[in-house]
């Protein structure tokens, strides 16, 4: 349990208002995990929490937030939301999503608001109760995600709920109730009208939290992944589906255990691998149909690639440029003479690219000497970086200006 939060539940209750640890952090705690956040529900108004904490900052406009800080740990405050807006108000668009929700309420009626049973659990700093109006605990104990309300309404109302389902579903490795999957299938079409930006940061949230192998596949099981990325949707339906479901897999693997022994990540290698065979095989026409070099063909048909998947989902620039360098890369392992190893090896983007060689090299897209001949070079040139020449780019001196005399 943080201090901190602790600090902020004591504070709002000898201030006389209710003060609760809310979501994610206590249902963590009663599962025996380490919660990420502490998020505290009251029935002080933002700006009464803001004058209470002068390290308090408030933000959002679709509902007012109190962040209050502690060096680097940000403690958030939200005030109690009321009751559904009406339909049809300008709360809310055609389809039923929200779009406005300042709208304070009671405990329960925030209970109410909250996506999962399990998430709906709050403890009362007052008497060190569990207030569970849902059956969250239940659900808890049976390993069970359930969906508050009517499932339909709550999609509609917002669809990445069906995005945070299979996030929380690998997550916990908990089992969707039924009533809560079933209309994921027909109701997967809604996250089109998402906003990029939220669509992509809760991508980001289902393959960097460590269970992306199991989020990925219970996308492709709701049948939500063509709606996030259609391309790679299609090809692990096409001719090298198994050939790319293996690559896929063990990216995603490989990714799952580098956060879990707590190694550097980076999206940009698992969007290289699940943009890749579509990369490759545009790059295959550009050089066998049009005559293009290896490594010009992929780029190209890496322009092509991410330009159709912006019209999705973009993806951040600078995830793209790493991505279009690890491609890029890939014809230089083939080439193995003279001083062309030592080249490639000095290159920044040299270990991504080789993790992404050893990938197709276990798939079976090319050949394992070629992967292995790589792994053996770097034990043998273990001090070529040193001997590098320095490829900075050198500033060009300049003759000094004269006047011409010819002018005054």
């Amino acid at each position: 349990m943080s201090k901190n939060a602790v600090k902020v539940l004591y504070r709002l209750h000898n201030a006389g208002y209710e003060a609760y640890l809310v979501g994610g952090a206590v249902r963590d705690l009663l599962l025996g995990h380490r919660p990420k956040d502490f998020d505290i529900a009251t029935d002080a108004k933002p700006e009464e929490v803001k004058r209470l904490f002068r390290n308090c900052r408030l933000i959002g406009r679709r509902f007012r937030l109190a962040h209050v800080f502690f060096g680097r740990e940000i403690i958030e405050v939200a005030t109690f939301r009321g009751g559904e807006p009406a339909e049809n108000s300008d709360h809310q668009s055609d389809e039923g999503m929200i779009l406005r929700d300042n709208v304070y309420g009671t405990l329960e009626e925030d209970a109410l608001r909250r996506d999962f049973t399990v998430n709906a659990l709050y403890y009362n700093i007052a008497d060190f109760s569990i207030v569970d109006y849902w059956g969250g605990v239940s659900d808890l104990e049976g390993g069970l995600l359930r969906l508050l309300g009517d499932p339909q309404t709550r999609y509609r109302e917002d669809p990445v709920r069906m995005l945070r389902a299979a996030r929380f579903a690998a997550k916990l490795d908990f089992e969707i109730a039924g009533e809560t999957a079933e209309p994921i299938f027909e109701l997967g079409g809604l996250l089109d009208g998402v906003p990029d930006a939220r669509l992509f940061d809760e991508i980001l949230k289902l393959l960097m939290a460590g269970q992306a192998h199991v989020s990925f596949r219970i996308l492709q099981k709701y049948k939500l992944l063509p709606h996030l990325f259609p391309q790679t949707s299609a090809v692990l339906e096409g001719e090298f589906s198994e050939r790319t479901a293996q690559m896929l897999n063990q990216g995603l693997l490989n990714t799952d255990q580098r956060i879990a022994n707590e190694m550097p990540v980076t999206p940009a290698f698992l969007f290289a691998v699940m943009l890749w065979e579509p990369v490759r095989a545009q790059a295959e026409i550009n050089r066998d149909e049009k005559g293009m070099p290896a490594i010009p063909a992929i780029q190209r048909a890496a322009s092509r690639v991410l330009s159709s998947q912006a019209q999705v989902i973009p993806i951040h620039k600078r995830y793209t440029i790493m991505m279009n360098e690890i491609w890029s890369l890939q014809p230089r392992f083939l080439n193995r003479r003279g001083k062309r190893p030592n080249r490639l090896f000095a290159h920044q983007r040299f270990r991504a690219a080789y993790d992404f060689l050893l990938l197709r090299a276990q798939c079976g897209e090319i050949e394992q000497e070629v992967a292995q001949w790589w792994t053996d070079y770097q034990l043998t040139h273990p001090d070529v970086h040193k001997h590098q020449p320095n490829t900075r780019t050198r500033r060009r001196s300049r003759r000094p200006r004269t006047r011409n005399s010819g002018q005054s």
